[in-house]
């Protein structure tokens, strides 16, 4: 090579990602079947932007993962985000308006037939799943002649999305709240601080008197007078983790079992919510006999030990039965004594988590003993007064659940709606007295 020559190799994506805007520029990751998700929106400046122009989003754009592990997912785009990118794994599909209604079309992508084709198209070629711009424009979409129809559909499937949507970030203002609170109590006593310095607490009397006015040394540093440091075991009835079932467990099952809930880390969202399209399945029998030790109850709050170590949830009613894997740990309170909650938001915060993560034991993958997790320690107010002063931010979890509970019912009724309205097995008209009884 000339002297006076040098080689330049073009940057990589993640060396010229933003911060934040001007430019969100959307991947795989962030479109999924029941909608956009921001976790994880990457930004990309003008210059960047400018290179990209063939692949400017608008607004009410459908987009389509086209390749890897999420090929065919499919959403609309968040217009919020605007102006926008994609990257080479996600495809553009803007319909005709005068044919096809954006809306009904990305329901009719995400309907169980078309991602059913859409997924074996993309399995039929090499070694990797891939669609193709062939594949998408010889696509042939079931839709009524009269565009009208289709937005009227759209409309239907769309309204129990918005509810869904609503109750998310309902939930997202409610947990805030909680966590807000709980550190405010529990974790940094401004209401014994308030009280120590004759300031007004700003609480209601009967919650008020359940806070001491001084403060006393301990091993954690100065905590409220009467309050203790305790282990994890010392508030909870059993500490123990799930089990794996052996190949010989699952192939003697009788072929005639039912099938119970088998949560894995998979299943747990960063943010405690049960992904309840990644359970799978167990036999019964098995459920009960091989892995009757880490049957799972109402209340019990999991934690991932292995792997992606971390998150955390609560089991509700409408998972159970269900059962888990040795990746996660079973931490089952007192019930009557300690709300799950309390465990729960006292095992997120960052002074929790930076003690309990020092232990991680780095083998052929990371882990946590569950010794680790039963001697971790946090302080608790006396135990016979937990539950009168964490009532008021456990009436703000019990309405997050609620939330949650009524998007999961939504959520089936979309999904028993969805193939029907496309396919014109049920008319509009009989699906809107549906949705309205139900929202």
């Amino acid at each position: 090579m000339h002297e006076d020559w040098q080689r330049i190799h073009p940057p990589r994506w993640n060396e010229v990602y933003t911060p934040s805007g001007p430019y969100a520029f959307i991947r795989s990751q962030n479109v999924h079947n029941d909608g956009f998700h921001r976790n994880g929106l990457a930004f990309i400046g003008a210059r960047h932007a400018a290179e990209l122009n063939n692949v400017e989003v608008l607004a009410g754009d459908v987009l389509l993962n086209i390749t890897g592990d999420s090929v065919a997912r499919s959403c609309q785009v968040d217009d919020s985000i605007l102006p926008a990118r994609v990257n080479q794994h996600v495809a553009i599909v803007r319909p005709n308006a005068d044919k096809l209604d954006k809306r009904f079309l990305r329901y009719a992508l995400v309907s169980p037939p078309m991602q059913s084709r859409l997924q074996s198209w993309a399995g039929s070629g090499g070694t990797r799943n891939a669609l193709t711009k062939a594949m998408i424009e010889s696509l042939e979409v079931l839709a009524p002649k009269d565009v009208g129809e289709q937005r009227t559909i759209a409309h239907i499937l769309g309204t129990l999305d918005d509810k869904i949507e609503l109750n998310r970030r309902l939930n997202e203002t409610l947990e805030a709240i909680a966590r807000t609170l709980f550190k405010s109590w529990f974790v940094d006593f401004d209401p014994v601080r308030a009280k120590a310095e004759r300031r007004d607490i700003g609480l209601p009397p009967h919650i008020a008197v359940l806070f001491p006015d001084r403060f006393e040394d301990s091993e954690l540093g100065e905590i409220p007078v009467g309050w203790k440091v305790r282990d994890l075991s010392q508030v909870t009835a059993q500490i123990t983790k799930g089990t794996t079932p052996t190949q010989n467990d699952l192939s003697n099952a009788p072929t005639s079992d039912s099938q119970v809930t088998y949560l894995r880390v998979n299943a747990i969202a960063d943010d405690g919510s049960i992904l309840y399209d990644k359970l799978t399945k167990i036999p019964e029998t098995v459920h009960n006999g091989a892995l009757k030790r880490s049957v799972l109850q109402a209340n019990d709050v999991v934690y991932t030990i292995a792997g992606t170590i971390g998150r955390i949830g609560v089991i509700e009613d409408d998972v159970l039965p269900a059962n888990t894997n040795q990746a996660v740990a079973i931490i089952r309170p007192k019930l009557g004594v300690i709300p799950p909650g309390l465990i729960v938001l006292t095992m997120r915060q960052q002074a929790f988590q930076e003690e309990l993560h020092s232990n991680i034991v780095h083998a052929v993958q990371a882990n946590l003993s569950l010794g680790m997790i039963s001697h971790a320690k946090a302080v608790f107010p006396p135990l016979g007064s937990i539950d009168k002063i964490f009532k008021p931010i456990e009436q703000i979890l019990r309405k997050a659940s609620t939330n949650r509970r009524q998007s999961r019912t939504l959520a089936a009724i979309r999904d028993a709606l969805l193939p029907k309205l496309i396919s014109g097995e049920i008319r509009a008209k009989g699906a809107v007295r549906v949705v309205e009884a139900t929202t």
